[in-house]
């Protein structure tokens, strides 16, 4: 008997595989040889792939904390508004709407070339704590802005650096997880936005209402300086928990032999190829055109940008709570249970549509709850009613949760095409944060009813668009089914509705 090595496993060949010809590697025999020497190589898989699964889950939980921060640092400018902030630096008309909207064309512009170039070097754990740092020293200098001028600059800057974590981590999942165990993985990592909403108002409270003056700043000065120094903190710290991806050297500091090949192997099972076949496959083809000529992410980041102005309210959160008639400090405390009942709904949601393979209606459900909200509030101005309509709108950001993961396992493979997907539909998506900074104005205060009314059309708009997509995915399983293959992917392989 001959021995042969594969994806790393070596084993036995059987007497009767010794004639196969080696060119056809991805016949029908080979794949049943490989299959075999899997089996014997991880005889107790289980409890390796346990071992495995918790050493990773123990290193991404950095992410949460690092996402946590990256809302507050970007946020922050709500909670600095109800302390003097627009009139130290003499904002008028919609200059706070441009200084929160300017943001989001760094953030835009920034989001695809940082995940081609995270993909090209593969070293997210130094990657993403270095931007982490520098945003965190930019949130710093925010705090010594004199005027309007030197706010817009500090924020473009922010969103420019800020850009590389979101679908940066989200690629890094991606690279770690089946995509049945995404969606949890995502809504963990996503609850760090409605966490940020949570206690980040509890922390500005804190700040503003005990810093005013010390040392002769303004409280929102000390909010930036503190906030942003913490985020310095942290990313010196992520750079040594932060994993790389898994075919990486420095990933065998922490794994095992066995489990570092586990995990490739794991990720290869899940789309029927690993990432050097898929090259190949590819014919040369760039990850940035195969992913801009497929029309599904297209069609993802249109409608996560109708879903974005939707969910705009976060921004001013702080204000919505103001018009309950409470003062300040009071109104930051308010903020915080509704994001703690959304981070709850957000977390049993994702985990039950993991559970089920089923996202559309995991989305559908949040955005009707949160179209209920906005109605509740623009129908009265009565206090109780209008704070519990705050609970229900923010709840609605688990229809962003879900969708997430759903985009990740939309776009399976290559790698390559699903790095600059993830990128171009968080970019893309951000032109709703970009309209959705201008959809509250003072102007229309303390009611809102238009900007209620244009929330409700872009959720309407999100729906359709979303049961348009889940029919074609199901005609794509249609077809899946009738070939058993396609493109490569495995024979289990299905997408998800």
């Amino acid at each position: 008997m001959s021995s042969r090595t594969s994806r790393g496993i070596a084993y036995e060949r059987l007497p009767c595989e010794d004639g196969i010809d080696t060119a056809r590697e991805g016949s029908l025999d080979s794949d049943i040889a490989s299959q075999n020497a899997v089996h014997d190589e991880f005889s107790d898989r289980q409890r390796v792939e346990q071992s495995l699964l918790r050493k990773v889950d123990l290193r991404m939980s950095i992410l949460v904390l690092i996402y946590v921060l990256n809302y507050i640092d970007r946020n922050n400018a709500a909670a600095a508004r109800l302390r003097g902030f627009e009139d130290d630096l003499h904002l008028e008309g919609q200059q706070f709407n441009t200084i929160l909207s300017i943001l989001y064309i760094g953030y835009t512009l920034m989001q695809v070339p940082s995940n081609m170039y995270l993909n090209k070097i593969g070293r997210p754990s130094i990657y993403l704590p270095t931007c982490m740092a520098i945003w965190g020293f930019i949130s710093v200098l925010t705090g010594t802005t004199k005027g309007f001028l030197g706010a817009l600059c500090t924020r473009f800057f922010l969103g420019f650096v800020e850009a590389a974590f979101f679908p940066g981590a989200l690629f890094l999942l991606s690279k770690w997880y089946k995509r049945r165990e995404l969606g949890q993985r995502t809504a963990i990592l996503s609850c760090g936005i409605m966490i940020s909403n949570a206690f980040g108002s509890l922390l500005a409270s804190a700040i503003l209402d005990g810093m005013d003056g010390i040392m002769g700043f303004a409280a929102w000065r000390w909010l930036f300086y503190i906030e942003g120094s913490m985020t310095i903190c942290i990313a010196i710290c992520a750079i040594f928990i932060l994993p790389d991806f898994p075919n990486t050297t420095t990933t065998s500091s922490w794994l095992t032999t066995e489990e570092q090949a586990l995990a490739q192997l794991r990720m290869e099972e899940d789309v029927g190829e690993d990432d050097e076949t898929e090259f190949s496959k590819g014919e040369g083809e760039s990850g940035l055109r195969q992913a801009f000529s497929d029309w599904k992410v297209w069609w993802l980041a249109l409608a996560m940008a109708s879903l974005n102005v939707l969910l705009s309210f976060n921004a001013f959160f702080p204000t919505l709570s103001a018009t309950l008639g409470y003062s300040s400090t009071v109104s930051l405390l308010l903020c915080s249970p509704p994001w703690l009942f959304a981070t709850r709904v957000a977390f049993l949601m994702s985990r039950h549509s993991d559970a089920t393979g089923e996202r559309f209606g995991h989305i559908v459900v949040p955005i009707l709850v949160g179209i209920a909200g906005f109605m509740m509030a623009m129908a009265t101005m009565n206090t109780a009613v209008r704070y519990l309509s705050l609970f229900l709108m923010a709840q609605s950001y688990t229809a962003f949760v879900v969708y997430w993961a759903w985009a990740s396992n939309s776009i399976p493979h290559p790698t390559s095409k699903r790095a600059v997907a993830l990128a171009f539909i968080n970019a893309f998506s951000s032109l709703g944060n970009i309209i959705g900074s201008y959809v509250w104005p003072k102007a229309w205060g303390p009611s809102y009813w238009n900007s209620y009314a244009i929330c409700i059309g872009c959720g309407a708009l999100c729906i359709i668009m979303s049961w348009i997509f889940r029919k074609h995915l199901m005609r794509l399983n249609q077809e899946i089914e009738a070939k058993k293959t396609e493109g490569g992917l495995s024979k289990d392989f299905t997408y998800l509705l």
